[in-house]
């Protein structure tokens, strides 16, 4: 079997083939980035090996397009972290950087990482309609905050005693404020932009609620399950769905925990055995795991009763907190996976002795089991 590792650009894709058991080079080629090239690439590996596959960096904006083609064309592809490729750049013999050379990181390092243990590349179009969604509204609450900084900025000047507080300006009612003081006062130059500000914060602000109501009508036809569960809203269930791009790519709730960071790493030498936090994985699905935590353990008795034993134990908050997100993981994991009209129930999941193993054994397992951490 040979691994095709590809480093994608806006331009050109180059792709770099390694043996499997060697990660000798066995040949590479460019092409341009454009779909009439695609069949030219595609004939290119099948000459190589009949068994292949396909490494690609997970960054989907410049290569969505060749994913697309080669999966309706059959072909196996896993994605391979940045920091993993980076990691395999740092310690190849060859120096230097190059497209080439990028190509053939990618594929040592989904070697590296074991084909099996990365996530395969998985067509969702609607969870990419969510996650596609999730970003732009985030985009415009970055610009709409850069746009009240502004506005704060313009404001002192004529009325330093205006007392505004913090996350007011995201509301009617103090915008309102804003624009009718704005319009009685002489009109400066400055004051000619406040107001243009307000009006462009008004319509974001209008832009940004419309995103919440479309992406919560998506997410109900998509996991009505994951709304059901207590402490998971509309936007913390897309930001979860549009990261995790089909639960079906892991075939367990472990390696969905490893690619969110939330699978604790062993750290043990001798006699001394303990785990240490993982600060890889994709950070924006760690942080949507971390918001759920935090609101479970606000409106969840279960999962409040889960962190006060935890801190009972030894732990700090920050500690409890990490020990239930990798609970969540297996949770979210098992949810998605389950169809909207057989949605797993808490009371629904068996309760099996935790093993000691640092993945979790692929049968039912309890929502809440003792961390190793």
């Amino acid at each position: 079997m040979i691994v095709i590792g590809t480093d994608t650009h806006k331009k050109t894709h180059t792709c770099g083939a390694v043996d499997a058991l060697t990660a000798a080079a066995r040949d590479e080629l460019t092409v341009p980035a454009r779909k009439h090239s695609f069949g030219k690439l595609l004939r290119w590996a099948r000459k190589l090996d009949p068994e292949r596959v396909w490494a690609i960096e997970d960054c989907r904006h410049v290569s969505g397009s060749l994913e697309r083609f080669l999966i309706a064309r059959g072909e196996r592809i896993v994605r391979v972290a940045p920091k993993h490729i980076a990691d395999a750049r740092r310690s190849s013999r060859e120096r230097g950087k190059s497209d080439s050379i990028d190509a053939f990181s990618v594929a040592r390092a989904a070697l590296k990482e074991g084909i099996e243990n990365l996530p395969a590349a998985h067509l969702d179009g609607a969870a990419l309609d969510i996650r596609l969604l999730v970003d732009h509204r985030e985009d415009l609450i970055h610009a709409r905050t850069a746009d009240q900084q502004r506005l704060r900025w313009h404001l002192h000047d004529p009325w330093p005693e205006l007392e505004i507080p913090a996350g007011a300006l995201d509301t009617a009612k103090w915008l309102g404020k804003v624009s009718r003081k704005l319009a009685r006062a002489d009109q400066t130059t400055r004051v000619r932009v406040a107001r243009e500000l307000v009006r462009q914060i008004t319509a974001q602000t209008t832009r940004i609620l419309g995103l919440a109501a479309e992406l919560a009508a998506l997410v109900e036809s998509y996991a009505p399950q994951l709304l059901a569960e207590r402490g998971c809203g509309p936007l913390t269930a897309a930001k979860l769905i549009g990261e995790i791009a089909g639960a079906d790519r892991f075939a367990t709730d472990a390696k969905l925990a490893r690619t969110s960071g939330t699978a604790p790493i062993p750290a043990s030498s001798g006699n001394t055995q303990r785990f240490r936090l993982d600060r890889g994985g994709n950070r924006q699905l760690n942080c949507a795991l971390h918001r759920l935590a935090v609101n479970k353990g606000t409106w969840d008795p279960d999962a409040a009763a889960y962190l006060a034993r935890k801190q009972a134990e030894g732990k700090s908050r920050k500690e409890a907190l990490r020990c239930l997100k990798r609970h969540l993981a297996r949770r979210i994991w098992r949810l998605l996976k389950a169809p909207p009209q057989h949605a797993i129930t808490l009371a629904a999941i068996p309760t099996v002795e935790p093993t000691a193993t640092r993945e979790t054994v692929a049968v039912a397992a309890p929502y809440f089991m003792p961390c190793t951490r």
